[in-house]
């Protein structure tokens, strides 16, 4: 069973939000112990940020954050992402919990909580949120193999590692080889309605995944930025 587990969370994500350091060192161990990846913010704004720069596939929210509210995290978070929320809180109120499952949470644990518990909505949440889409085609154009079917990326045939908006950019452009894509419409797609003026969320999105292309802004491979406008994905077949 153990062995089964870890082989269905080993490529999912999760994000811990606690200002709590033991808290989020015990949870680190117990998720990688599982075999999942994870990240760790210690206030709600990192929180947002590594949400929206690298994505998570699950979110471990704790309310009582030093810089923002827990409902505040949660509003924002539930306008541009649908990743799963399990909030954790010392408070057991049930009227509080409705209204966190009702701002768009997905769980609700009280602090102290058992690993187990937390463990097993973990699985059901993810199983839950799953959705296998099959892609069919592949872009290779001798150097750079995106399979979009697998989620897999080669260059020079060495599997490369991309954060989860990093492949989702990289994904977007390379199915639209050749069309110029606005920032509006990439901003949208990537983070949602409410971010289409976090134009520097983009910025260091596309200069960390040219980074792992070998790709430069100045003399592009495959990323053309039209100043101003928005990206081109150069088509190299």
């Amino acid at each position: 069973m153990l062995e089964q587990n870890m082989s269905a969370s080993a490529m999912a994500n999760v994000l811990i939000i606690d200002d709590e350091t033991q808290i989020r060192k015990f949870l680190d161990i117990a998720l990688r112990a599982q075999g999942y990846k994870v990240l760790q913010a210690e206030n709600g704004q990192q929180g947002l940020e590594l949400l929206a720069l690298q994505g998570a596939d699950l979110v471990i929210l704790d309310l009582g954050l030093p810089d923002l509210d827990g409902f505040d995290v949660l509003s924002e978070l539930r306008s541009w992402s649908s990743a799963p929320v399990i909030v954790l809180s010392v408070r057991a109120d049930e009227e509080e919990k409705v209204k966190l499952l009702d701002a768009g949470a997905n769980d609700y644990v009280t602090k102290p909580f058992s690993v187990q518990e937390l463990m097993a909505r973990i699985r059901v949440l993810l199983r839950q949120a799953q959705h296998v889409v099959v892609e069919s085609a592949v872009y290779d154009d001798g150097m750079l193999k995106v399979d979009f079917a697998h989620r897999q990326v080669f260059l020079n045939q060495q599997l490369i590692s991309l954060t989860r908006k990093e492949y989702q950019l990289l994904t977007l452009l390379a199915q639209h080889k050749g069309q110029l894509i606005t920032q509006p419409q990439i901003l949208k797609e990537l983070w949602g309605p409410t971010h289409q003026e976090d134009t520097h969320y983009l910025r260091i999105l596309v200069a960390k995944l040219r980074g792992k292309l070998n790709d430069n802004a100045v003399q592009p491979k495959y990323i053309i930025t039209e100043p101003g406008v928005g990206l081109r994905f150069l088509n190299n077949y």
